[in-house]
Order: structure tokens, then C-alpha cells, then sequence
């Protein structure tokens, strides 16, 4: 494939799971939208669909939308380390892309929201004890999970370089739900990254590009843990999975 196909998908692919995602968020936590304060699992299932719709709509590139996967597969040597640099860079800007999209589809409601200094956690994570050294374990074990079952599920097949899983819409699926479980059963800690491009894509776009009036900080002190944490956990399973091939 490509080096500008891989882009493509990569960053529409991107933009679309993080347009979805931190659109969840922002529904549950603005006031004056329709899901308000509907809670956890309700976000938790909303990243999950989101995650299935991105990979969907990115399956020509084989569906990465993760620095952490990619950095996995090619460790794991699924897929070519030219390639590793085209990859992150359509991950890094099509997460800023779908944060702009999501404040672009909640403007009303950010200019409306009585805690703008609070919108942060609508686009990254924000742990609920900061303690650098644990957050960074939390999510690093979330991210061994998902990249885990990347590897290691039978649906998982190597095509032409590039990751399948030979009936794409069911395998899909497979990581939403996995997804889906990461975040309720190891998301409370941290609000589980489990993707750097997911969290400093939009942290950047909060920071800098974002016009919301009275919004906080960006939080920068903690912003290398969503991104360290995943890829650690990422390397690991791949090292794992070359460990144990056949497993």
C-alpha cells in the first residue's frame, strides 16, 4: 500500500473514532445535550462503537488508529518500520481533527456549560489519583490487553503486510468489545487511553486550537502518561506474541 493511502485512512479512520468518542463524552458531560450525566457505561459503550466505526471506515490500512498498535506490529514484524513514521503522523493529526469536529458539534453547549475550566476530560484523560507511576501501569496494562488480543486472536490474519481479520466487520467488532471491557473493568483509574494519539491528539487541539471560553488547563505535567503507558504496554505483547507465535 501506499504511503499516501496509509495516510489517508489512517487520518480519516482517526478522526472519525475521536470525532465519535469524545463526541460521547461531551454529550454526557455538557448540560443541555440530550445524554447528560448518563453515566460511565454509557461512555464506555459509546468508545467502544466508536472504535468499530473508525477501524471500519480504515480497514484499506489495515485499521491501526493506534501509535501503540502500530509500534506492536512492527516490533512484532507485521508491518514495515518506513511505514511506523506515516502511520503515527495521520494518527497524531486525525485525533486533533476529530476533537475540532466534536467542539464544532457541541459549540452551543460549550458556551453554555457552567464548568469550562472542567472540559479537559471531554477530550483526554485525567486520572482520578494522580500518582505517575501507577497511571502509567494502568495504562499499560490496558493497552497489553487490546494489542494482546490483536495479536493473538484467531481472527487475526497477516495479509500483504498489512493486519486483517479475514472478515473484517466481525473482527472489528472483536476489538470494540474488547475496548469495551478495557474501559469498564480498568478504565475507573485513568479513563484508559490505551492510545497516545487518542489522548495528546486532542490535548493538543484543547490547548491550542480550541476557542472555549474559561477552559482550564491542557495539563502537560501528566500528558506523557497516556502516551508512555501505552506504548510500553504495546511493546510488551508484542514481544510476547515473538516470544510465543503460535500461543
Amino acid at each position: 500500500m501506499s504511503a499516501g493511502s496509509i495516510f489517508l485512512w489512517e487520518l480519516l479512520g482517526t478522526a472519525v473514532l475521536i470525532l465519535l468518542g469524545t463526541g460521547v463524552v461531551a454529550n454526557n458531560v455538557l448540560r443541555r445535550t440530550n445524554g447528560n450525566d448518563t453515566g460511565t457505561l454509557f461512555v464506555n459503550i459509546g468508545w467502544g462503537f466508536a472504535v468499530f466505526t473508525g477501524a471500519s471506515l480504515a480497514a484499506p490500512s489495515g485499521a491501526h488508529l493506534n501509535p501503540a498498535i502500530t509500534l506492536a506490529l512492527a516490533v512484532a514484524d507485521k508491518t514495515d518500520w518506513a511505514d511506523v513514521p506515516i502511520y503515527i503522523l495521520a494518527q497524531m493529526l486525525g485525533g486533533i481533527l476529530g476533537a475540532v469536529l466534536c467542539w464544532a458539534t457541541y459549540k452551543l453547549q460549550f458556551d453554555d456549560h457552567d464548568d469550562p475550566a472542567g472540559t479537559l476530560g471531554v477530550f483526554s484523560t485525567v486520572p482520578t489519583i494522580p500518582n505517575k507511576l501507577w497511571n502509567t501501569v494502568t495504562e499499560t496494562l490496558g493497552t497489553f490487553v487490546l494489542v494482546a488480543f490483536v495479536l493473538f486472536s484467531p481472527a487475526y490474519k497477516q495479509a500483504d503486510g498489512v493486519p486483517d481479520f479475514g472478515n473484517s466487520a466481525l473482527g472489528y467488532a472483536g476489538v470494540a468489545f474488547v475496548v469495551l471491557v478495557i474501559g469498564t473493568s480498568l478504565g475507573g483509574p485513568t479513563g484508559y487511553a490505551i492510545n497516545p494519539a487518542r489522548d495528546l491528539g486532542p490535548r493538543l487541539a484543547y490547548a491550542f486550537v480550541l476557542p472555549i471560553k474559561g477552559k482550564g488547563p491542557a495539563q502537560w505535567a501528566y500528558s506523557w502518561v497516556p502516551v508512555v503507558g501505552p506504548l510500553l504496554g504495546g511493546v510488551l505483547a508484542a514481544l510476547l506474541y515473538l516470544a510465543y507465535p503460535s500461543a
